[in-house]
């Protein structure tokens, strides 16, 4: 299993050891994919700078993985192109791609060695066995397994699995890293600290990155852009602190992390929600206009108050926060962040006030209830 002095080493022997790789700049364009009926890819979009973590995150069904096959060469499309430094390489073999790949599944050679796994690609490249056995040690250092290179997978831990098929997809130095979920079949805490490892070596290796997700807190953690699909297409890509704050649509407010729905309709100046006049842009709807505003648990407050519209339903203790469930009427529940020292006076079944802060906050078209 990972420990914490294992991503020390990795530390340590990757700023020694690691070459600068120049990423490549890669852009999909206009791609389209079906499958009889369904449009795995309807138009994607999406570009990379040099370096650059990009993270695709979706419901199943979305066209992320899609997208990553069609880059790796794995999958061919319909129309569209996919140019890597400018270059159209969308029939271009995937042995030709040059570039590294890591599955969810660890694909590891069961009858080779760790030392042996990382090198195999070199060999195919026709590089002599010194030179090979030198890359492989190195690599095998960078991710905190030099001790472990005389063994078999059988003999590692998932999550030393996994780091070997990483350190096996780097040693071909590729200018294109491509993830396919490799982390999900780990436990939690080796998942944590792996997806702090690939981050540092891709980092320091420069390594262009696709990494393609499930998991809302990989995806916010590890990429420099996050990119959240639906249909086929893109519903937006931005900086993780922009997704979560400022998120284009509703889909992607409800998709990334926790979103409250609450009724409102539209007054002079702004919207009326929770009893409350907030100065929000209606976006020019009519006066009365029906709505709903979507806001963050921490864009909300809760305190006790004697027969208050809402009663307390559960608390969850997180720390510094507290998780605050009120129900406001038969069929609306609201979630409430709060400091768990303001909290903690509140109990089941307690009659409350939920307030909107007026931060962070979207006004979209009401949905039917």
């Amino acid at each position: 299993m990972t420990t914490h002095t294992d991503a020390r080493t990795t530390s340590t022997a990757a700023a020694r050891t690691a070459p600068v790789t120049s990423g490549a700049a890669v852009e999909l364009r206009n791609l389209h994919r079906t499958f009889g009926a369904t449009r795995a890819l309807d138009g994607l979009s999406l570009s990379l700078a040099p370096g650059e973590l990009v993270a695709l995150l979706g419901p199943s069904g979305c066209g992320k993985t899609t997208a990553l096959r069609a880059l790796a060469g794995m999958e061919t499309v319909d129309s569209g192109e996919i140019l890597v430094d400018g270059r159209d390489i969308s029939h271009v073999p995937t042995r030709r791609r040059d570039m590294g790949m890591v599955f969810q599944s660890y694909s590891l050679f069961p009858n080779l060695t760790a030392r042996d796994n990382v090198a195999f690609g070199l060999r195919v490249r026709g590089h002599k066995g010194g030179d090979r056995n030198a890359r492989a040690a190195e690599l095998l250092d960078m991710v905190g397994l030099g001790d472990q290179a005389t063994k078999y997978p059988h003999q590692m831990s998932g999550g030393q699995q996994q780091r070997v098929a990483l350190a096996r997809a780097l040693a071909i130095e590729p200018r294109v890293l491509l993830l396919d979920e490799p982390l999900s079949a780990l436990d939690a805490k080796v998942r944590l600290q792996l997806r702090e490892q690939i981050r540092l070596l891709q980092t320091q290796l420069g390594t262009t990155t696709l990494f393609v997700t499930h998991d809302q807190e990989e995806a916010l953690s590890m990429a420099d852009r996050v990119g959240v699909m639906r249909g086929g297409r893109l519903e937006q890509i931005a900086t993780p602190s922009e997704l979560y704050d400022r998120p284009a649509t509703a889909f992607v407010a409800e998709f990334v992390g926790t979103m409250n729905r609450l009724p409102g309709h539209v007054v002079a100046g702004g919207v009326r929600v929770l009893d409350r006049d907030l100065p929000l842009d209606t976006d020019g709807r009519a006066p009365d206009a029906g709505v709903d505003v979507l806001a963050r648990p921490e864009s909300l407050t809760v305190r006790a108050v004697a027969h208050g519209p809402g009663i307390v339903t559960a608390k969850t203790f997180l720390g510094g926060t507290t998780r605050v469930g009120v129900l406001l009427d038969e069929d609306l529940t609201v979630l409430v962040d709060s400091a768990s020292a303001d909290a903690a006076p509140l109990t089941i079944g307690e009659s409350v006030e939920v307030a909107v802060t007026g931060q962070q906050l979207l006004i979209v078209d009401a949905q039917a209830r």
